[in-house]
């Protein structure tokens, strides 16, 4: 039998129950409920259980569909949706004698929201979104939302319900989901619904399968370190070296309960109890099997993602090379080269000073920004300028949120803006001692977001020394960038820091322009020693919940 976690227990033992009992009713995925919105204009994707060898008759809209149970009770069809509609219908599924309506059904457009904790951060813990939560009832708008689960093996189902966006329950969506969703939903005049399936602090391998991990060297160790902690794991040690430390913690809770508050200080977290590592989450292809496999298939029309700060730390197998990787193992699962819209990181952390300061969170940026060039059909929102520097988790969603909006509205609806992302890196060109660094998605021109002279762009010659450079815009596509210290320049960087303070290039539309770099040199990989030290204690610090 396959190991399930214990949230997922009730659902199991439901299922479970009505494929067994006499006369069932056929059996479908929780996400196959009332509310449900349908990808529009689409052979969509319908299926579930019932008894062997049965004959399923599916209904919507005048128009049915049959399909035959296997030797294992699965069914599996799909469905034409037709054009867009507001209007709730009923979906039947019929099997055995018995049948199942799942009401008030929408048809429109569905995207997949995935990612860590500033995909998960909800309406509710921005403040400044307290009058839109109160003041947004649009029963068009809906949303599905996953619990977090853990599972060793790909999973069918999860549970989950489907919520319109109304007062009563706008405060508990993620806040870049609801803005991306809202937008789409106003500028397209039709329904749309997004199925929300995240887990805080998770890296960007447990969301991708075990399969599409062991193709690629880095990722494959990964899985293969995994395996071999499972095979050396004690059950009882594990336990007993977890009730030992509780006992500890609740001797430590105890006496800071009886300290005078303003000496209490900060308590060290309860232990969880132990997991095998194949059920522990974060842990690669844990999150894809419980969160990600039991989705595989409902038909839609693309994914955001908001994932990253689980890999920016040294020693991490390069973003460029696992995010493409996920997004190849998704489209495969889906069978559907989907869209595939994501969020660079925020700046965060405090401002660096110097030029030339390795930072691996620069670095995963800027591997961000190329993966565009090299994986069809993706999209980066650049958010440099909505982040924090003391919170890993910015308030800011809206902006994130609606510049994936963008995204969608210019590549997958047609709507044609005169830009749909902030300038992007094109080509480098050394012109009598400068640099002409020309750019993709200015509008009708650069400009500073201040009015200030541009800032944080770095520039080095042959000998790797970075110098803060002089920029000033050249035409309305093109910064020319030169330093007096660097006669012969060969290279220039931008807003190559966490935190790129005062970095102001933006274009017509006030969209920042992302972090990037002309050269290759391994200086930028080079950290030092306490990097990762020092971003565990930030964290630590701040009683990160990520």
């Amino acid at each position: 039998m396959k190991p399930w976690s214990p949230m997922q227990l009730p659902a199991l033992l439901t299922q479970v129950l009505l494929a067994t009992s006499l006369g069932a009713a056929p059996v479908l995925p929780h996400f196959f409920s009332d509310g449900v919105v349908l990808q529009r204009e689409r052979e969509a994707a319908i299926w579930g259980q019932a008894t062997a060898g049965e004959e399923v008759t599916v209904s919507f809209k005048g128009k049915t569909v049959t399909a035959k149970t296997g030797a294992d009770g699965k069914w599996r069809t799909t469905l034409q949706t037709g054009p867009a509609d507001p209007t709730g219908a009923i979906l039947t599924v019929a099997a055995g004698g018995k049948t199942i309506e799942i009401r008030d059904v929408l048809v429109g457009e569905v995207w997949l929201a995935s990612g860590q904790s500033n995909m998960v951060f909800t309406m509710e813990r921005a403040p400044a979104y307290q009058s839109i939560i109160t003041g947004t009832d649009l029963p068009g708008l809906r949303f599905f939302n996953a619990p977090n689960v853990t599972a060793t093996e790909p999973q069918d189902d999860i549970e989950g319900v489907w919520t319109k966006a109304a007062p009563d329950s706008n405060g508990s969506q993620s806040a870049v989901a609801f803005f991306f969703a809202r937008k789409l939903h106003l500028d397209l005049g039709i329904p749309v619904g997004v199925i929300k399936s995240a887990w805080g602090g998770k890296p960007v391998e447990t969301f991708t399968s075990r399969q599409a991990l062991e193709t690629l060297p880095g990722t494959r160790a990964l899985v293969d370190a995994l395996f071999a902690e499972e095979k050396v794991y004690d059950p009882d040690a594990a336990q007993a070296t977890y009730q030992k430390n509780l006992a500890a913690w609740e001797t430590a809770l105890k006496a800071w309960k009886e300290k005078p508050a303003d000496q209490r200080g900060r308590l060290a977290r309860k232990p969880a109890p132990p997991k095998r590592p194949l059920d522990t989450e974060g842990r690669p292809g844990v999150l894809y099997n419980s969160m990600i496999h039991p989705f595989a298939g409902y038909t839609l029309r693309g994914a955001i993602w908001y994932q990253g700060e689980a890999n920016a730390k040294p020693g991490a197998v390069p973003y460029d090379q696992t995010l493409p990787l996920l997004i190849r193992d998704w489209r495969e699962r889906w069978g559907d080269d989907f869209s595939f819209y994501f969020v660079q990181l925020a700046n965060y952390r405090a401002p660096s000073t110097a030029p030339g300061t390795p930072d691996p969170w620069a670095l995963l940026q800027d591997r961000m920004r190329r993966i565009p060039a090299t994986t069809p059909k993706t999209g980066m929102a650049i958010i440099n300028d909505t982040g924090e520097a003391g919170d890993i988790h910015p308030k800011n969603k809206k902006d994130p949120g609606e510049r994936l909006a963008l995204w969608a509205l210019a590549k997958d609806y047609g709507q044609n803006p005169p830009v749909w992302s902030g300038p992007l890196f094109r080509a480098a060109e050394i012109r009598h001692g400068a640099v002409r660094i020309t750019f993709e998605q200015t509008g009708t021109g650069l400009r500073a977001r201040d009015g200030a002279p541009l800032k944080r762009f770095e520039i080095a010659g042959e000998d790797k020394v970075w110098h803060w450079a002089e920029a000033g815009i050249d035409g309305p596509d093109a910064v020319l960038v030169r330093a007096a210290a660097v006669p012969h320049p060969v290279a220039v960087r931008y807003a190559w820091a966490s935190n790129p303070e005062g970095a102001n290039l933006v274009n017509s539309a006030g969209l920042p322009a992302s972090v990037f770099r002309t050269d290759d040199w391994k200086d930028a990989e080079t950290f030092p020693e306490n990097a990762e030290a020092g971003a565990a204690k930030a964290r630590i610090s701040r009683g990160s919940r990520r």
